[in-house]
C-alpha cells in the first residue's frame, strides 16, 4: 500500500475523474478491487463504499462480490433533472448557512437529496459554508412495501419483480452515499453529522422537506412513460414511472407568516408523528 489513506468520497473522485477525461471509458471493467485497495492504501470497505456512490451517480454498472465493475454508457441527462438538482441545492445552500443544519425528508428515493447532498460536500469542501452540526432524518418506502413503480408496460410480473428489485437496491445504495457523505464532512471538516433513515409503510404520492424547521418543500409525483434500459439481458422497454427530479417544488417559510407559518408547523408535524410513530427503525446491511 502507498500509504496515502483516502476516503471512500476521494476515491470516487479520482475514479470519476478518469471516466470523465476518458482514461476509462464506457463498457471499460476497473480493476478489481483487490487492485484498488493495493493502488488507494485503504480498507476494501472504503473501495466498495467508492463504488457504490459511483454506482448510485449511474457511472458504473454491474457492481458486485463477483468481476470487476464496468464503466456505464454515458446518457443525455434530461435539463429538468439538473434544473431540480439545482433547485434544492439552493435551498440546501440556504440551509447550510445555518450553524446547525436539520433536513427533514419524506421521499419515494432519496436520489435527489443524495445528488444535493453531495453538492453541499462539495461546498464545504471549497470554504462555502462550514455548519458545526449537519442532522438528516429521511422517511422512506420501507423493503417490503410493494412498489407502484417503475410499472412496466405489457411485460409478465417476473419482470416487474426485477424492476422492483433493481429499485430498491438502488434506494439502499443512495443511502450508503449520504452516510459517505456526511462521514466525509465529520472526518475531513470536523462538522458534528448524523443521518438517520426510517421506513414508511406506504409509498408517498409526494415528497417533502423540511430544513431547519422554518422552510418546508413540497412537489408531487406525476406519473409518466418513459423508457427502462437497466435490466441486464433485457432489451429497452417501456414503464411508467414517477422522476422525483421532475417533481416542481413549491416553498413556504415561516417568516412569512399567515398561511405560510401554519404550512411549515403542520408539515413539521405530520413529519414528526410519523417518524415517531409509523416507522420503526430502519437497519441497513
Amino acid at each position: 500500500m502507498n500509504g496515502n489513506r483516502r476516503s471512500p468520497e476521494e476515491i470516487a473522485d479520482i475514479l470519476r475523474e478518469r471516466i470523465r477525461v476518458g482514461a476509462l471509458r464506457a463498457g471499460d471493467r476497473l480493476p478489481t478491487q483487490a487492485e484498488l485497495v493495493d493502488e488507494f492504501g485503504v480498507e476494501r470497505g472504503a473501495v466498495r463504499q467508492a463504488l457504490r456512490i459511483l454506482q448510485a451517480q449511474d457511472l458504473l454498472t454491474h457492481v458486485t462480490k463477483g468481476s470487476p465493475p464496468r464503466v456505464a454508457e454515458v446518457r443525455p441527462e434530461p435539463q429538468q433533472s439538473r434544473a431540480a438538482r439545482v433547485v434544492l441545492k439552493t435551498y440546501l445552500a440556504e440551509a447550510f448557512g445555518s450553524s446547525a443544519v436539520r433536513i427533514d425528508a419524506v421521499c419515494f428515493t432519496a436520489e435527489t437529496l443524495m445528488w444535493a447532498l453531495g453538492e453541499m460536500c462539495t461546498a464545504v469542501a471549497r470554504g462555502e459554508v462550514h455548519p458545526d452540526s449537519v442532522e438528516v432524518r429521511c422517511l422512506l418506502p420501507g423493503p417490503d412495501v410493494p412498489l407502484p413503480y417503475p410499472d412496466p408496460v405489457d411485460r409478465p410480473p417476473k419482470i416487474r419483480e426485477k424492476v422492483h428489485e433493481s429499485l430498491k437496491e438502488q434506494i439502499v445504495q443512495q443511502q450508503e452515499v449520504m452516510r459517505t457523505y456526511l462521514s466525509t464532512l465529520t472526518r475531513d471538516h470536523d462538522i458534528d453529522t448524523k443521518v438517520t433513515f426510517r421506513s414508511l409503510t406506504f409509498v408517498p404520492s409526494m415528497k417533502q422537506y423540511v430544513l431547519n424547521g422554518t422552510l418546508a418543500l413540497q412537489g408531487n409525483y406525476q406519473p409518466a412513460r418513459r423508457s427502462y434500459e437497466d435490466l441486464p439481458g433485457e432489451d429497452p422497454f417501456e414503464v411508467i414511472d414517477v422522476s422525483g427530479f421532475k417533481s416542481a417544488l413549491f416553498e413556504f417559510r415561516r417568516d412569512r407568516g399567515g398561511q405560510d407559518a401554519e404550512i411549515v408547523e403542520d408539515t413539521k408535524n405530520c413529519f414528526d408523528a410519523l417518524w415517531e410513530s409509523n416507522a420503526p427503525r430502519q437497519t441497513l446491511s
